[in-house]
C-alpha cells in the first residue's frame, strides 16, 4: 500500500483525528469530575489556561477537519453528479470554516477578557 492514494491518506487522517479527539474527550471528563467549577468564573478561568485553551483549540481543529474528511468521503461514494458533488463539498467547506472562524472567536475572547 502506498501513502500516494487519496483513499490510504483520508483514512489515515480520520484515524489519526479521531485518536486526539477520543483522548482529548477523556482527559476533559477526567479533569471535570475531579473539580468541575460550578460558577462561571470558574469555567472562565478553566478554559482561559493556555494548556487547556491550545488543547481545546487543537480539538475543533481536528473535529471539524475529521468531519470535513469524513463527509467528502461519503459524498465521493454515495453523490455520483460532479455538479451536485461540488456544489455540496464547497457548501460543506464554507460551512466549517464559518464554524471553525466562529469556535476560534470564541477562544480567543475567553482568554481575551
Amino acid at each position: 500500500m502506498s501513502l500516494h492514494g487519496q483513499g490510504l491518506r483520508a483514512w489515515l487522517w480520520q484515524r489519526l483525528t479521531s485518536v486526539y479527539l477520543t483522548l482529548f474527550v477523556v482527559a476533559a471528563l477526567i479533569t471535570y469530575a475531579a473539580n468541575a467549577p460550578l460558577d462561571y468564573a470558574g469555567w472562565r478561568a478553566l478554559v482561559a489556561h493556555p494548556a487547556i485553551n491550545v488543547a481545546t483549540a487543537i480539538f475543533i481543529l481536528a473535529l471539524l477537519f475529521h468531519a470535513g474528511v469524513g463527509m467528502r468521503d461519503i459524498l465521493v461514494d454515495y453523490v455520483h453528479s460532479l455538479a451536485w458533488r461540488f456544489t455540496i463539498l464547497v457548501g460543506l467547506l464554507v460551512f466549517l470554516l464559518a464554524l471553525g472562524i466562529w469556535s476560534m472567536w470564541i477562544l480567543i475572547s475567553v482568554v481575551a477578557l
